[in-house]
């Protein structure tokens, strides 16, 4: 009996996944660094658009492996939120250790992010693209050994002066900015969320340039 339970479970580890139950998984990646100093800044917009999704849907996120993880269940979709804990230049760690571990097929990763050649609060979701300087999706790019998956880049603008990139992009939210993003991330999390249920082409006709 002990044999047989063990073949059948080692055969049901290896069964793939039918296409019904690959729509109904999802990772959805928020880039940012950990620590408090970074938590109001341009760069941490990918973990800012995660926390507003949890707390308006009253979920918490627990402390894990690689990061802290949340679960949304939104008709009869799932969507594992993660915000790496391996700092953004190792994003991409993180990313592949939960896509293997939940068995998640890439098709339905999300890797929020945010993008210096886009307008303030302009949203852009993408299925492929080069890593754009971003060192986050480099080494996103590098762990997946691929440039085909879905990013969605949150406009940060580039309004600063030759050689304060850096400054800027760690820098906090200017008090319009601020007050702007309120209505920003509730487009934004509509957008993670149509991805899961509408899928990636709708969404990209419906919310980019929004």
């Amino acid at each position: 009996m002990y044999r047989f339970l063990k073949n059948w479970l080692s055969f049901s580890d290896k069964t793939e996944l039918t296409e019904e139950d690959k729509m109904k998984k999802f990772l959805i990646v928020g880039l940012g660094n950990i620590g408090e100093k970074y938590a109001n800044t341009r760069h941490n917009i990918g973990f800012k658009i995660l926390d507003y999704l949890a707390e308006t849907n009253e979920i918490p996120f627990e402390t894990v492996k690689l990061g802290d993880v949340a679960t949304l269940k939104i008709k009869g979709r799932t969507l594992i939120l993660l915000k790496p804990s391996t700092f953004m230049n190792l994003s991409g760690k993180s990313i592949k250790y939960w896509l293997e571990k939940e068995k998640i097929p890439l098709e339905n990763l999300l890797v929020v992010t945010d993008d210096l050649n886009l307008p303030f609060g302009s949203l852009r979701l993408k299925t492929k693209g080069s890593d754009g300087g971003h060192n986050g999706l480099k080494d996103t790019q590098d762990k997946l050994q691929t440039v085909k998956y879905n990013r969605f880049r949150f406009g940060i603008s580039a309004e600063f002066s030759t050689g304060r990139q850096v400054d800027y992009v760690l820098g906090e939210w200017t008090e319009d900015e601020n007050t702007a993003l309120k209505e920003r991330l509730k487009i934004s999390a509509d957008l993670v969320k149509s991805f899961a249920l509408a899928g990636v082409n709708t969404t990209m006709n419906q919310f980019n340039g929004k």
